[in-house]
Protein backbone atom coordinates (compact mmCIF):
# COMPACT_ATOMS: atom_id res chain seq x y z
CA UNK A 1 0.00 0.00 0.00
CA UNK A 2 1.44 3.44 -0.76
CA UNK A 3 1.77 6.06 2.04
CA UNK A 4 -0.46 8.94 2.26
CA UNK A 5 1.53 12.29 3.59
CA UNK A 6 0.26 15.07 5.76
CA UNK A 7 1.17 17.55 7.62
CA UNK A 8 0.78 18.09 11.28
CA UNK A 9 1.01 22.11 12.71
CA UNK A 10 1.82 21.95 16.39
CA UNK A 11 0.62 25.24 18.55
CA UNK A 12 0.79 25.64 22.42
CA UNK A 13 -3.24 27.26 22.58
CA UNK A 14 -3.86 30.29 24.38
CA UNK A 15 -6.63 31.04 26.53
CA UNK A 16 -6.55 34.27 24.20
CA UNK A 17 -9.23 33.81 21.68
CA UNK A 18 -7.86 36.30 19.17
CA UNK A 19 -3.83 33.97 19.36
CA UNK A 20 -6.15 30.94 18.53
CA UNK A 21 -7.48 32.60 15.88
CA UNK A 22 -4.24 33.55 14.17
CA UNK A 23 -2.83 30.24 14.49
CA UNK A 24 -5.87 28.75 12.86
CA UNK A 25 -5.63 31.71 10.31
CA UNK A 26 -2.20 30.56 9.16
CA UNK A 27 -2.96 26.89 9.31
CA UNK A 28 -5.30 27.65 6.81
CA UNK A 29 -3.39 29.64 4.77
CA UNK A 30 -0.45 26.65 4.85
CA UNK A 31 -2.73 23.93 3.55
CA UNK A 32 -4.06 26.76 0.69
CA UNK A 33 0.10 26.63 -0.14
CA UNK A 34 1.41 23.15 0.80
CA UNK A 35 1.32 20.56 -1.63
CA UNK A 36 -0.51 17.86 0.27
CA UNK A 37 -4.62 16.49 0.37
CA UNK A 38 -4.09 16.51 3.87
CA UNK A 39 -3.19 19.65 6.93
CA UNK A 40 -4.14 19.88 10.63
CA UNK A 41 -3.65 21.08 13.45
CA UNK A 42 -4.10 21.48 17.16
CA UNK A 43 -2.45 22.92 20.74
CA UNK A 44 -1.00 21.61 23.32
CA UNK A 45 -3.04 23.15 26.22
CA UNK A 46 -6.25 25.53 26.39
CA UNK A 47 -8.10 25.23 23.01
CA UNK A 48 -9.61 23.10 20.75
CA UNK A 49 -8.54 20.68 18.46
CA UNK A 50 -5.73 19.36 20.75
CA UNK A 51 -2.47 17.71 18.92
CA UNK A 52 -4.09 14.26 18.97
CA UNK A 53 -7.51 15.06 17.51
CA UNK A 54 -5.50 17.10 14.59
CA UNK A 55 -4.27 13.34 13.85
CA UNK A 56 -6.96 11.93 14.69
CA UNK A 57 -8.18 13.70 11.33
CA UNK A 58 -5.36 12.76 9.70
CA UNK A 59 -5.70 9.40 10.40
CA UNK A 60 -9.44 9.08 9.22
CA UNK A 61 -8.18 10.67 5.76
CA UNK A 62 -6.17 7.46 5.02
CA UNK A 63 -3.00 9.55 6.32
CA UNK A 64 0.11 7.01 7.02
CA UNK A 65 2.93 9.35 7.26
CA UNK A 66 2.53 12.64 9.26
CA UNK A 67 5.21 15.62 9.09
CA UNK A 68 5.06 17.42 12.13
CA UNK A 69 6.25 20.63 13.16
CA UNK A 70 5.85 23.14 16.52
CA UNK A 71 4.41 26.11 15.04
CA UNK A 72 7.15 28.23 17.86
CA UNK A 73 9.29 30.26 17.56
CA UNK A 74 12.67 28.52 19.75
CA UNK A 75 12.96 25.24 20.90
CA UNK A 76 12.63 24.94 24.75
CA UNK A 77 10.70 23.13 26.78
CA UNK A 78 7.10 22.90 24.62
CA UNK A 79 9.03 21.85 21.13
CA UNK A 80 11.84 20.06 22.78
CA UNK A 81 9.29 17.79 25.18
CA UNK A 82 5.70 18.05 25.15
CA UNK A 83 4.98 18.00 21.20
CA UNK A 84 7.46 14.98 21.14
CA UNK A 85 5.58 13.01 24.14
CA UNK A 86 2.33 13.67 22.49
CA UNK A 87 3.54 12.60 19.11
CA UNK A 88 5.02 9.65 20.75
CA UNK A 89 2.49 8.60 22.65
CA UNK A 90 -0.04 8.47 19.34
CA UNK A 91 2.59 6.83 17.28
CA UNK A 92 3.02 4.24 19.84
CA UNK A 93 -1.06 3.58 19.97
CA UNK A 94 -0.98 3.46 16.40
CA UNK A 95 1.79 1.89 14.67
CA UNK A 96 0.61 1.95 11.42
CA UNK A 97 0.92 5.77 11.42
CA UNK A 98 4.55 6.92 11.13
CA UNK A 99 5.04 11.02 12.41
CA UNK A 100 8.40 13.07 11.81
CA UNK A 101 8.84 15.99 13.87
CA UNK A 102 10.50 18.55 12.33
CA UNK A 103 12.31 21.84 13.67
CA UNK A 104 10.89 25.43 14.82
CA UNK A 105 11.10 28.47 12.45
CA UNK A 106 14.17 28.77 14.86
CA UNK A 107 16.76 31.50 13.72
CA UNK A 108 16.55 31.96 10.16
CA UNK A 109 17.16 34.44 7.50
CA UNK A 110 13.67 34.68 6.22
CA UNK A 111 12.28 35.32 10.06
CA UNK A 112 14.75 37.47 10.20
CA UNK A 113 13.59 39.24 7.29
CA UNK A 114 9.71 39.21 8.43
CA UNK A 115 11.11 40.61 11.47
CA UNK A 116 12.90 43.62 10.09
CA UNK A 117 9.99 44.08 7.79
CA UNK A 118 7.27 44.51 10.90
CA UNK A 119 10.03 46.96 12.34
CA UNK A 120 10.10 48.60 9.25
CA UNK A 121 6.59 48.94 9.00
CA UNK A 122 6.35 50.77 12.37
CA UNK A 123 9.20 53.32 12.00
CA UNK A 124 7.12 54.08 8.33
CA UNK A 125 3.95 55.21 9.93
CA UNK A 126 6.20 57.08 12.34
CA UNK A 127 7.54 58.96 10.15
CA UNK A 128 11.53 59.78 9.70
CA UNK A 129 12.15 62.69 11.38
CA UNK A 130 14.29 60.94 14.18
CA UNK A 131 17.67 59.59 12.31
CA UNK A 132 18.02 55.43 12.66
CA UNK A 133 20.87 56.33 15.06
CA UNK A 134 19.21 58.15 17.45
CA UNK A 135 16.54 55.26 17.59
CA UNK A 136 16.78 52.66 20.15
CA UNK A 137 15.34 49.02 19.25
CA UNK A 138 14.05 46.80 21.73
CA UNK A 139 12.95 43.60 20.91
CA UNK A 140 10.84 41.54 23.68
CA UNK A 141 10.98 37.55 24.03
CA UNK A 142 8.62 35.38 25.29
CA UNK A 143 11.00 34.58 28.20
CA UNK A 144 11.70 30.72 28.97
CA UNK A 145 13.22 28.69 31.47
CA UNK A 146 15.82 27.70 28.77
CA UNK A 147 19.28 29.88 28.05
CA UNK A 148 19.41 28.36 24.85
CA UNK A 149 15.64 29.65 23.39
CA UNK A 150 16.62 33.49 25.55
CA UNK A 151 20.10 33.81 23.80
CA UNK A 152 18.16 32.99 20.25
CA UNK A 153 16.08 36.82 20.65
CA UNK A 154 19.44 38.23 21.79
CA UNK A 155 20.51 36.97 18.71
CA UNK A 156 17.43 38.34 16.81
CA UNK A 157 18.00 41.65 18.61
CA UNK A 158 21.88 42.12 17.59
CA UNK A 159 20.82 41.00 14.08
CA UNK A 160 18.06 43.38 13.57
CA UNK A 161 20.61 45.62 15.45
CA UNK A 162 23.35 45.60 13.14
CA UNK A 163 21.49 44.99 9.81
CA UNK A 164 18.98 48.15 10.21
CA UNK A 165 21.76 50.46 11.91
CA UNK A 166 19.90 51.34 15.27
CA UNK A 167 21.60 53.23 17.59
CA UNK A 168 21.47 50.70 20.43
CA UNK A 169 19.25 48.08 20.76
CA UNK A 170 18.11 45.57 23.72
CA UNK A 171 16.59 43.02 24.10
CA UNK A 172 13.23 42.05 27.09
CA UNK A 173 10.94 39.29 27.97
CA UNK A 174 7.50 39.18 28.33
CA UNK A 175 8.20 36.72 31.51
CA UNK A 176 10.09 33.92 33.52
CA UNK A 177 13.36 35.82 32.67
CA UNK A 178 14.87 39.05 32.69
CA UNK A 179 15.02 41.84 32.17
CA UNK A 180 11.31 42.12 32.34
CA UNK A 181 9.67 44.80 29.74
CA UNK A 182 9.05 47.71 32.35
CA UNK A 183 12.30 47.87 33.95
CA UNK A 184 13.64 47.36 30.49
CA UNK A 185 12.36 49.89 28.84
CA UNK A 186 12.74 51.88 32.37
CA UNK A 187 17.14 51.70 31.81
CA UNK A 188 17.06 52.18 27.88
CA UNK A 189 15.00 55.78 28.66
CA UNK A 190 18.18 56.85 30.61
CA UNK A 191 20.18 56.36 27.48
CA UNK A 192 19.38 59.69 25.57
CA UNK A 193 17.89 58.35 22.57
CA UNK A 194 15.12 60.37 20.84
CA UNK A 195 13.02 57.07 19.76
CA UNK A 196 12.42 53.48 21.11
CA UNK A 197 10.66 51.00 18.85
CA UNK A 198 9.35 48.20 21.13
CA UNK A 199 9.35 45.30 19.13
CA UNK A 200 7.67 41.59 19.98
CA UNK A 201 9.28 38.31 18.73
CA UNK A 202 5.54 36.87 19.11
CA UNK A 203 4.25 34.96 16.55
CA UNK A 204 0.79 35.23 17.49
CA UNK A 205 -1.28 37.88 20.12
CA UNK A 206 -2.77 37.64 23.52
CA UNK A 207 -2.24 38.62 26.74
CA UNK A 208 1.81 38.69 26.80
CA UNK A 209 1.41 40.62 23.57
CA UNK A 210 -0.47 43.24 25.29
CA UNK A 211 1.36 43.51 27.83
CA UNK A 212 3.97 44.57 26.18
CA UNK A 213 2.54 47.39 24.54
CA UNK A 214 1.15 48.55 27.94
CA UNK A 215 4.32 48.51 29.68
CA UNK A 216 5.69 50.19 26.48
CA UNK A 217 2.75 53.11 27.24
CA UNK A 218 3.10 53.47 30.83
CA UNK A 219 6.76 54.01 30.33
CA UNK A 220 6.49 56.49 27.67
CA UNK A 221 3.86 58.57 29.94
CA UNK A 222 6.89 59.04 32.25
CA UNK A 223 9.18 60.02 29.49
CA UNK A 224 7.54 62.35 27.11
CA UNK A 225 10.42 63.55 25.83
CA UNK A 226 10.99 60.14 23.92
CA UNK A 227 8.79 59.18 21.02
CA UNK A 228 7.92 55.06 21.91
CA UNK A 229 7.15 53.43 18.53
CA UNK A 230 5.08 50.08 18.76
CA UNK A 231 5.82 47.48 16.09
CA UNK A 232 3.40 44.69 15.20
CA UNK A 233 4.35 41.09 15.94
CA UNK A 234 5.30 38.88 13.54
CA UNK A 235 1.65 36.89 12.74
CA UNK A 236 0.93 35.91 9.12
CA UNK A 237 4.22 37.87 7.36
CA UNK A 238 4.38 35.70 3.80
CA UNK A 239 8.15 35.16 5.02
CA UNK A 240 7.24 33.59 8.02
CA UNK A 241 4.58 30.81 6.10
CA UNK A 242 7.72 30.38 3.66
CA UNK A 243 9.55 29.61 6.54
CA UNK A 244 7.27 26.79 7.87
CA UNK A 245 7.54 25.66 3.88
CA UNK A 246 11.17 25.30 4.60
CA UNK A 247 10.51 23.27 8.19
CA UNK A 248 8.25 20.69 6.00
CA UNK A 249 10.35 20.26 2.92
CA UNK A 250 13.49 19.76 5.63
CA UNK A 251 11.94 16.81 7.13
CA UNK A 252 11.07 15.17 3.57
CA UNK A 253 14.86 15.89 2.79
CA UNK A 254 15.71 14.69 6.19
CA UNK A 255 17.71 17.99 6.94
CA UNK A 256 15.75 19.01 10.15
CA UNK A 257 17.63 18.66 13.04
CA UNK A 258 16.63 20.28 16.03
CA UNK A 259 19.79 22.69 17.32
CA UNK A 260 20.67 20.31 20.68
CA UNK A 261 24.50 21.75 21.15
CA UNK A 262 23.51 24.31 23.86
CA UNK A 263 20.55 22.49 25.28
CA UNK A 264 20.20 22.70 28.41
CA UNK A 265 19.12 19.08 28.97
CA UNK A 266 22.37 17.58 27.05
CA UNK A 267 25.24 19.81 27.93
CA UNK A 268 25.85 21.79 31.26
CA UNK A 269 24.90 25.15 30.27
CA UNK A 270 26.45 27.81 32.63
CA UNK A 271 23.98 27.96 35.19
CA UNK A 272 21.62 24.95 34.57
CA UNK A 273 24.20 22.36 35.53
CA UNK A 274 21.78 20.21 37.59
CA UNK A 275 19.50 19.32 34.38
CA UNK A 276 21.68 17.65 32.31
CA UNK A 277 20.23 14.37 31.88
CA UNK A 278 16.64 15.08 33.34
CA UNK A 279 14.08 13.10 31.81
CA UNK A 280 12.44 14.69 29.22
CA UNK A 281 8.29 14.40 29.49
CA UNK A 282 5.43 16.11 28.69
CA UNK A 283 4.29 18.75 31.82
CA UNK A 284 0.82 19.02 29.20
CA UNK A 285 -0.81 16.11 29.28
CA UNK A 286 -2.91 17.12 32.90
CA UNK A 287 -3.97 19.84 30.49
CA UNK A 288 -4.92 19.12 27.25
CA UNK A 289 -7.70 20.98 26.09
CA UNK A 290 -8.17 22.47 29.57
CA UNK A 291 -9.83 25.72 28.88
CA UNK A 292 -12.08 24.69 25.60
CA UNK A 293 -14.14 22.21 26.52
CA UNK A 294 -13.64 18.94 27.76
CA UNK A 295 -10.21 17.96 28.35
CA UNK A 296 -8.48 14.83 27.70
CA UNK A 297 -6.02 13.31 30.20
CA UNK A 298 -3.59 10.71 29.29
CA UNK A 299 0.10 8.96 31.02
CA UNK A 300 2.78 9.83 28.70
CA UNK A 301 5.56 7.38 29.14
CA UNK A 302 7.61 7.64 25.94
CA UNK A 303 11.62 7.47 24.99
CA UNK A 304 12.45 11.15 24.12
CA UNK A 305 13.20 11.14 20.43
CA UNK A 306 13.87 15.23 19.68
CA UNK A 307 16.85 14.73 16.92
CA UNK A 308 19.95 14.13 18.85
CA UNK A 309 22.32 13.98 16.00
CA UNK A 310 25.52 15.52 15.30
CA UNK A 311 24.98 18.37 13.68
CA UNK A 312 26.35 18.42 10.14
CA UNK A 313 26.55 21.60 8.77
CA UNK A 314 27.41 21.42 5.10
CA UNK A 315 28.11 25.13 5.24
CA UNK A 316 31.68 25.88 3.09
CA UNK A 317 33.14 28.75 5.10
CA UNK A 318 35.52 31.10 3.47
CA UNK A 319 38.42 31.69 5.87
CA UNK A 320 39.19 35.02 4.24
CA UNK A 321 43.43 35.95 4.79
CA UNK A 322 44.23 39.40 5.59
CA UNK A 323 46.97 39.50 2.59
CA UNK A 324 47.74 42.56 0.52
CA UNK A 325 45.55 43.08 -2.27
CA UNK A 326 42.18 41.33 -0.27
CA UNK A 327 39.30 43.85 -0.35
CA UNK A 328 36.60 43.44 2.09
CA UNK A 329 32.51 44.52 1.28
CA UNK A 330 31.95 47.65 2.87
CA UNK A 331 30.39 47.19 6.35
CA UNK A 332 26.64 48.35 5.65
CA UNK A 333 26.59 50.63 8.65
CA UNK A 334 30.33 51.97 8.72
CA UNK A 335 29.78 55.65 9.77
CA UNK A 336 27.52 54.42 12.67
CA UNK A 337 28.83 56.99 15.55
CA UNK A 338 28.76 53.39 17.65
CA UNK A 339 30.97 51.97 15.29
CA UNK A 340 34.47 52.34 13.28
CA UNK A 341 34.38 56.19 13.07
CA UNK A 342 34.20 55.83 17.41
CA UNK A 343 37.35 54.10 17.09
CA UNK A 344 39.10 56.15 14.68
CA UNK A 345 38.18 59.11 16.94
CA UNK A 346 39.98 57.59 19.75
CA UNK A 347 42.69 56.41 17.12
CA UNK A 348 43.56 60.09 15.95
CA UNK A 349 43.21 61.64 19.52
CA UNK A 350 47.15 61.45 19.78
CA UNK A 351 48.97 58.86 22.25
CA UNK A 352 52.31 57.21 22.04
Amino acid sequence: MSEKLGVMICGHGSRDQGAVDEFAAVAQLLRDRLPFDAVEYGYLEFARPIIREGLDRLRARGVTRVLAVPGMLFAAGHAKNDIPSVLNTYMAEHPEMTIQYGRELAIDLKMLQAAGARVGEALARAGDHVPRHETLLVVVGRGSSDPDANSNVAKVTRMLWEGMGFGWAETAYSGVTFPLVEPALEHVARLGYRRVVVFPYFLFTGILVRRIYDHADIVAARHPEIEFVKAPYLNDHPLVLETFEERIREILEGTGNMNCQMCKYRAQVLGFEAEVGLAQESHHHHVEGIGAGDGHSHDHHHEHDHHHHDHDHDHHHRHHSHDHGHHHHPYPHADHPHGPVSLKRIEGAGGA
